[in-house]
């Protein structure tokens, strides 16, 4: 198949800022673009050949964006699988799988899958309705504290709430949840893995997240993750046994908390780029935008390692500004050396909503952590 600068037609469902990122790697090689999303003022708008405004849950919508197009992917899971499967009948490549996409977007079978497949993962009670959820309680079947996650449609922290009274259930949805046992984790890890479809199979290094205590988001994605070699190895075997069960084509990200007593447990995963991976933009032989290009293309697959240590910062919105969006600062951190902002055009400002992340490089990782903690001091993202 002639990818390059051909007729050949590459779909994406969702138009954020992970598709605008893979979007600059089909501009590097010439590959025709078809995006799909809800927003007429979409970041990935400006950088694709044809842009289609129309909902991602909407069967026909769906059916009818992607019988056009030769190999369909996402940047989103929040997209209906059912019209996905339609098209892997008629002959369109649907990567990730419908059935792999089906197991993810609901919490609670994705738990169910691991479990299934021996995979380690932090024990769970599924519920119907957020009412069950105080029954248990009552009659001892769960206990106190736990983490509560909506079954689906969660994200960046929404649908997703540490419970440790009978009051923190009140402003919870209502509808199918998981209630999973809390993790007192020393590190929360993730790995990328990468699968073309020839089954060709590599892991990135692994990484280690800092997490915003209330936003309940990734502050910092440090890469190498300051682990022993033996860890690193264990949660990049269980990423790749993760991989393997799902059997998934295209970029998997595996997100594992390391117990005290370093266990490895698998949190949950992402079969797209992610956040953990937008460090590889700078710091890796292959950014992991370029390696699902190459996997769902079934082309070869890169070089995963990095060429110098990492830090990323994710830039949100600060708390009481909302409207068009000022970047304060910005040129006082990219006078800071090995500091790369990566604005996605969003031209709308709210608290904690994702509007950017900066990388920093260097070859000393502490170096970069400590300037990555001046940068994200430095900038504020605010309105006007």
């Amino acid at each position: 198949m002639n990818y390059f600068s051909s007729n050949f037609k590459l779909g994406i469902l969702g138009g954020g800022q992970l598709g605008k990122m893979l979007l600059t790697e089909t501009r590097k090689f010439d590959i025709y673009t078809c995006v799909l999303d809800p927003s007429d003022e979409a970041p990935s708008k400006i950088a694709c050949n044809e842009f289609t405004q129309g909902d991602l849950m909407d069967y026909d919508t769906v059916v009818n964006f992607g019988k056009n197009v030769d190999v369909l992917t996402i940047e989103i899971e929040n997209v209906n699988a059912n019209a996905l499967e339609t098209l892997e009948k008629q002959g369109v490549k649907v990567f990730p799988s419908s059935k792999t996409l089906k197991i993810i977007q609901n919490k609670a079978t994705q738990k169910l899958f691991y479990v299934d497949n021996n995979i380690p993962t932090a024990t769970f009670t599924r519920f119907a309705y957020l009412s069950q959820i105080e029954d248990a309680i009552d009659n001892g079947g769960l206990h106190l504290p736990f983490v509560w996650k909506a079954a689906q449609f969660g994200y960046d922290g929404n649908g997703v709430k540490i419970v440790r009274s009978k009051a923190d259930l009140k402003d919870l949805q209502d509808g199918e949840c998981i209630a999973e046992t809390l993790i007192p984790f020393k590190n929360e890890l993730a790995v990328i893995v990468s699968r073309n479809v020839k089954g060709e199979v590599k892991t990135y290094p692994v990484v280690e997240m800092e997490f915003h205590p209330e936003a309940n988001q990734v502050e910092y994605v440090i890469c190498p993750a300051r682990i022993g070699t033996k860890i690193a190895h264990k949660a990049q075997d269980i990423a790749l046994k993760v991989s393997k069960s799902f059997n998934h084509v295209g970029l998997l990200a595996v997100e594992m908390f390391q117990t005290q007593d370093d266990e490895i447990l698998v949190n949950e995963v992402a079969p797209r780029p992610h956040n953990s991976g937008h460090h590889t933009i700078e710091s890796s032989y292959t950014s992991q935008f370029e390696q699902h290009l190459r996997a769902i293309l079934d082309l070869p697959l890169g070089r995963t390692d990095n060429k110098v240590a990492a830090v990323m910062v994710n830039l949100v919105g600060a708390e009481g500004h909302s409207g068009d969006v000022i970047y304060e600062n910005i040129e006082a951190i990219m006078a800071m050396d090995g500091v790369t902002p990566h604005i996605y055009g969003k031209k709308q400002t709210r608290p904690f909503r994702k509007m950017g992340h900066v990388t920093i490089v260097n070859e000393d990782l502490n170096e970069a952590r400590q300037v990555a903690e001046d940068a994200k001091n430095l900038i504020k993202v605010i309105s006007q």
